[in-house]
């Protein structure tokens, strides 16, 4: 075939027999390759026949899914396998058409319940070399990769528009490429190449089940492997573009793609719970813009004391607490927080019967600060807790309080147009069971027979709203305006109040 004669042009001088022998040994691992095929009756006989003898001999399974073919691929690949009595080859065809990502998540599922180690991904179309199987694979096998991606970038096979990869095809990946690492922080010659081997101890980590069914399945995959920080490398591949089918919009690729990395920056920044990765997402997570709750809470804390974080949900703040030398002591309703290490000592409690009967345990221990970050709207007697807390308090020791402002100008517009909706989180978060003016927060610190030492007022979280980073530069500057304005109208315009506190 044409095909099979412009990749041996690219594969340049044949290596040694015991070399390629070697660079094939599959070193005890189970290896399988998932072939994904879809209308592939013209390609596919030729993709099985590229594949060296080598690699037939040290990989234990070769399976086709075919993804309800409206041709006869099926029916070829069985007839193959008869006549040709290939032991190693299987064939599978899924009823309904399930995409091409779909198709991917039903071959890694197969390979992952047959508990092998490696998977490489081919094509039927025989757009990628079946030659250079065993290059994909060995960098897995020897240790020294979690996932290997082809590049038809990288210039050893001649580059990509001398393999025939049409200029506005080039073009777009190029692009594409720039922006997801921009928007990554990673650096790969090409992140659309569908050439890929995985190892299977890194897939079983990763959810695939809300990924999604289309050609950006490809970029979900990168995403979620750069995520959970396993190795990723790239090998060099040649390019082919021969006259197969193409079934993908590119235009409507690249908005997917720009999509899935928004989404995915969405997530991880806390503004959205995105499906295909909603594991990533944190409730309450850090605010580390300036001038946030946070922000004042790590200044305000000091070093070297015992403090007790009363609703200290995951343990993010109790670890930055930790790094300046305090003990932290955690108490919540989580059986155990993410962030257990960062505790001297944690109590599951739930905080609504009061704080008394949790802190029995801690053996009449006293605290130089007791913190109740984002907590007393979620109790029903707050003033209740917070009297409590003063026979925990050594002498001369303090207490950290913030509180939501109801107050807030989007709370008074909703109300202005006749909305008072609750949220997943946020001042109307529907977990909150009472709600604060700047007023009606001092009056409760008066009430539990406190004074106020030093009160703060925090911007609104924009960076969270927009699920921006909050280093970005434009977040930094609209957080430095805000800050103006909300030292000029705090009833109005802040977003939480801060207060530290002390026993009249």
């Amino acid at each position: 075939m044409a095909s099979e004669t412009k990749i041996a042009a690219y594969r340049g001088a044949e290596q040694p027999a015991d070399t390629a022998e070697a660079r094939a040994d599959n070193l005890g691992k189970r290896i399988g390759i998932l072939i994904v095929a879809y209308n592939a009756v013209s390609t596919l006989a030729g993709v099985f026949r590229r594949i060296k003898p080598e690699v037939w001999k040290n990989v234990e399974e070769v399976v086709v899914f075919d993804d309800a073919s409206q041709d006869s691929t099926y029916e070829l690949a069985v007839g193959y396998k008869i006549l040709q009595e290939m032991t190693k080859l299987n064939v599978i065809q899924n009823r309904v058409n399930l995409g091409y990502g779909g198709n991917q998540k039903a071959g890694y599922r197969y390979f992952i319940d047959k508990g092998f180690d490696v998977v490489v991904l081919l094509h039927g179309d025989g757009q990628y070399a079946p030659e250079i199987l065993a290059d994909m694979y060995r960098l897995i096998v020897t240790g020294e990769a979690d996932a290997v991606l082809g590049s038809r970038m990288m210039r050893d096979y001649g580059g990509p528009l001398k393999g025939g990869m049409p200029l506005y095809k080039y073009a777009g990946n190029r692009i594409l490429t720039a922006f997801e690492n921009r928007a990554l922080s990673m650096s790969l010659t090409e992140f659309h190449s569908g050439y890929r081997a995985f190892s299977l101890a890194a897939l079983r980590q990763i959810d695939l089940s809300r990924m999604t069914d289309d050609f950006h399945f490809d970029t979900e995959m990168i995403i979620k492997l750069r995520h959970q920080g396993f190795r990723i490398r790239e090998i060099p591949i040649p390019t082919y573009y021969g006259n197969e089918i193409c079934y993908v919009n590119g235009m409507k690729y690249a908005a997917d793609v720009v999509r899935a990395v928004w989404r995915y920056k969405s997530t991880v920044h806390s503004g959205k719970a995105y499906p295909e990765f909603q594991e990533y997402f944190i409730h309450y997570p850090v605010k580390e813009s300036n001038y946030s709750s946070h922000y004042y809470f790590q200044q305000l804390v000091g070093r070297d004391q015992e403090i007790l974080d009363v609703g200290c949900g995951e343990g993010f703040m109790a670890e930055k607490f930790a790094a300046l030398g305090n003990r932290v002591f955690g108490v919540d309703i989580l059986p155990r927080p993410r962030m257990a290490q960062a505790f001297e000592d944690y109590v599951s409690a739930d905080l609504s019967q009061g704080l008394s009967p949790a802190l029995a345990r801690f053996g009449g221990r006293k605290f130089d600060k007791i913190l109740l970050m984002d907590l007393l709207e979620h109790v029903p007697r707050p003033e209740h807790l917070l009297s409590e807390c003063r026979q925990f308090l050594k002498p001369g020791g303090g207490v950290l309080i913030s509180l939501p402002n109801v107050a807030n100008v989007t709370v008074r517009m909703s109300l202005l147009l006749g909305r008072f909706e609750y949220a997943g989180r946020g001042i109307l978060d529907k977990t909150h069971l009472r709600f604060f003016t700047r007023k009606s927060a001092r009056g409760l610190i008066r009430d539990s027979g406190y004074e106020v030492v030093r009160e703060e007022t925090t911007v609104m979280p924009v960076e969270l709203a927009l699920g921006v980073a909050a280093g970005n530069p434009l977040m930094k500057a609209l957080n430095g305006i805000l800050r103006l304005f909300t030292r000029l109208l705090p009833g109005l315009l802040g977003y939480q109040f801060v207060f530290v506190v002390r026993p009249r």
